[in-house]
């Protein structure tokens, strides 16, 4: 094993840089991106306050505090905090996610800054950096990971987010280069969580987001007061790309400290239009457009996907449960179930994956007919696409092809569509509208602001 010299590790580096943002030094595109991040958070939060395992996750916290669980009004600890917000704005799989990578950030890093600084009293300019840095921290690692993580069995945002709310945390709370570097090293180990939710759609996943949020609030705690932590946790030979991926033993670090500050990867996030696994997503909009075409799902015989072989074990198999989901968030991640229940409602919101729909026999019906074929030209993980081929009782062939993920890069999400989907998912918690309001006007000015006491807006 080659050590890399004093204050030369990837960490290190990535940390130097980190400690010395300056407020004003981001720039107005990321906090733009920041601000949406929030926004998305909140109301994913609200959507999600009285849903069964978020209820779950808050009765398992047996203490109090001062720190804001969105939705709710008790207070709790900074870490319980942490794990319900992120558990909350996760467990729909609504959250925003990396491009190209299936990464989810807004999620972990929001919830785990967000109590940071509302425990240990920052300024809204702390958050801003805190939330810019972690986001930053894991998109980077992302791009290092590509598939290697979920191809070894473990959850990307779950593994990477430890590390990435680490350095966020740390970075909101002032600590140095040494501590914030120590903060990552230590989150190395406190990183986990496996996908055999697959199987049976249980809720493992949920928790993944708010267990790396309160791990890397632990994390960044620890090195703040001097616990160390390997500074080699990225490139050592019992490192994280290591443990955690398969096929890269030799990972790419570069892009982990070049251009820092002037290439903001961050700015590749997608915001979700539907409420399921990302790579899902391009095939709704295929599916949705045949339905405004005219399609009736009654005349359909049979539907063929073209598909990235990179996908097959997560959307597509085992084959049976991917068309007879045996819960709604099994169907999540199910290609067939959104391809059915979007030509059938056209839409796949919220909704969509409620008990009564994913039971719907005329959804399993339409679900039963659809089948994939892997295309070797399939841009993924690089490109999110989605062709679908229709074949009815007559027949006739229709097809529809979506070339990229709406919502990301090539075609982001417009601010009312942003907002039409957080007042959307603040109704589906039952939040009165001129609450919503006032979030939305909060959550707008909040980087502007001294101190985070306002957050009582956000309690239930």
């Amino acid at each position: 094993m080659s050590v890399p010299a004093p204050n030369n590790a990837t960490v290190e580096r990535f940390a130097r840089w980190a400690v010395r943002l300056d407020r004003d030094a981001v720039p107005a595109t990321v906090a733009a991106v920041a601000r949406a991040l929030l926004l998305d958070f909140a109301g994913l939060c609200i959507a999600a306050r009285k849903t069964d395992y978020v209820q779950s996750v808050l009765t398992s916290c047996d203490g109090t505090g001062d720190c804001t669980a969105v939705g709710h009004r008790r207070l709790l600890r900074a870490a319980d905090a942490a794990l319900v917000n992120g558990t909350a704005a996760h467990g729909e799989d609504y959250d925003d996610t990396f491009e190209g990578t299936p990464v989810h950030t807004g999620a972990v890093v929001v919830p785990a800054v967000l109590a940071a600084c509302e425990r240990y009293g920052r300024s809204g300019g702390d958050l801003l950096k805190g939330i810019a840095v972690g986001t930053e921290f894991m998109c980077r690692m992302a791009l290092v990971a590509r598939t290697g993580i979920h191809r070894a069995g473990f959850h990307p945002t779950a593994v990477i987010g430890a590390l990435g709310a680490a350095a966020g945390v740390g970075v909101a709370l002032g600590l140095s280069a040494r501590q914030l570097t120590n903060a990552v090293g230590v989150a190395g180990s406190l990183a986990s969580g496996i996908i055999e939710y697959l199987a049976e759609g249980t809720w493992s996943k949920r928790l993944h987001a708010g267990w790396a949020a309160q791990s890397g609030l632990r994390a960044a705690l620890l090195g703040q007061h001097g616990f160390l932590g390997p500074r080699t946790v990225l490139e050592g030979e019992h490192g994280f790309f290591h443990a955690f991926t398969e096929g890269t033993s030799k990972p790419d670090l570069a892009v982990m400290t070049e251009a820092l500050g002037d290439t903001w990867r961050m700015r590749q996030l997608a915001f979700k239009p539907y409420a399921c696994g990302t790579m899902a997503q391009p095939f709704i909009d295929c599916a949705i457009r045949l339905a405004e075409e005219g399609i009736d799902a009654a005349d359909i015989e049979d539907i063929v996907c073209k598909v990235g072989e990179g996908t097959v074990h997560r959307l597509w198999e085992p084959l049976n449960e991917k068309r007879n989901p045996s819960t709604p968030y099994s169907a999540k991640f199910s290609v067939p179930f959104c391809i059915a229940v979007a030509l059938i409602d056209r839409a796949a919101g919220l909704g969509q994956f409620a008990e009564d729909r994913v039971t719907d026999p005329r959804v399993r019906a339409l679900a039963a007919k659809i089948r994939y074929q892997i295309d070797p030209t399939d841009e993924y993980p690089r490109n999110y696409t989605g062709h679908l081929t229709l074949t009815l009782k007559d027949g006739t062939q229709r097809e529809a092809h979506q070339p990229h993920l709406r919502g990301g890069a090539r075609e982001p999400l417009a601010l009312e569509e942003l907002r039409a989907k957080f007042h959307a998912n603040v109704g589906f918690g039952s939040w009165p509208t001129v609450n919503a309001d006032a979030i939305e006007a909060f959550c707008s000015s909040l980087f502007e602001r001294d101190d985070l006491n306002a957050l009582a807006a956000l309690r239930g």
